[in-house]
């Protein structure tokens, strides 16, 4: 998996200073400065009169507490994915207010994709690797064999002829894809896809992304944070996780951490503890999600 941040909304902090007749002064470019000043022109709160959302990660954090998320789609940010399978990519496709531009399986042969793409689960197998390369090396050979008969057709294109040699080929061929959503698209997309019952494969894409998004607008993610579950999943939860304040986990469940540092998670009635650290954070969860659809 490849993931670049290829583009990304910058503000014109003049021209807002001239929208708002010079009683606006924004403190730099990023698209989370764009956020607040979109906030602040419906009630011309120019002067940042409440001291408590006077700063820019303040008022962030007011706005996404209080659910008004719709001026986080002033801003957005575009990836380019490489080498995902296509399995991910019908996933990813879900997430409507997202915008996509992938690979064309009708213009692009199979074997100049790339190599297959190993599900997490098995990567390291041998066994499963042995099984995953002999069902991947056959499919391109019937591909292959697919595209002569095809193309041996009167009157066939070869666009044509890949379309229809395409459907022997497995979730594990490789893709690419580009992605552009605006923040609260982007917001929506990691809450629900990185989660420990989402699958490994758009999870780990998820992860990636969110660490992206953080050190391109910080105060619009503050408050996302990975955990390492102890089967070795990094997931994405809600919440600062400071002393003493309940945040919300994957899928419902809520965490409340205490000055120890321990914290306790609920899901379903049932209550886990789990370790926080303040480099990365593990959580020992063999039943945590039992139950969980």
């Amino acid at each position: 998996m490849r993931v670049e941040l290829v583009a990304w909304t910058t503000f014109d902090t003049h021209a807002a200073e001239l929208a708002s007749e010079m009683e606006y002064h924004p403190r730099d470019d990023r698209a989370q400065e764009l956020i607040e000043f979109a906030g602040r022109q419906c009630y011309r709160s120019w002067g940042r009169p409440n001291q408590a959302t006077a700063t820019n990660e303040g008022y962030l954090e007011h706005i996404i507490e209080v659910g008004h998320l719709s001026v986080l789609e002033h801003g957005s940010a575009t990836f380019h994915v490489g080498h995902v399978s296509r399995s991910l990519t019908h996933e990813l496709i879900r997430h409507r207010h997202l915008s996509y531009s992938q690979l064309s399986q009708r213009f692009v042969v199979a074997k100049n994709t790339g190599d297959f793409v190993v599900p997490p689960l098995f990567s390291g197998n041998e066994a499963a690797l042995n099984r995953l390369e002999r069902a991947w090396y056959s499919a391109l050979d019937i591909y292959d064999e697919l595209l002569a008969i095809a193309e041996d057709m009167p009157e066939t294109k070869r666009k044509e002829a890949r379309e229809a040699a395409r459907a022997v080929l497995p979730n594990m061929t490789p893709t690419d894809i580009v992605v552009t959503g605006n923040h609260r698209a982007w917001r929506e997309m990691l809450m629900k896809r990185g989660t420990a019952e989402a699958d490994a494969e758009i999870c780990a894409l998820a992860v990636e992304i969110l660490g992206h998004l953080k050190g391109l607008e910080p105060n619009v993610y503050a408050d996302l944070d990975t955990v390492r579950t102890d089967t070795g999943r990094t997931i994405i939860v809600q919440g600062s996780q400071k002393p003493g304040k309940a945040v919300a986990g994957p899928l419902g469940t809520s965490i409340q951490t205490n000055a120890r540092g321990t914290a306790v998670v609920g899901s379903g009635g049932s209550v886990d503890r789990f370790e926080v650290t303040t480099v990365h954070k593990t959580i020992k969860d063999p039943h945590l999600y039992k139950g969980t659809p």
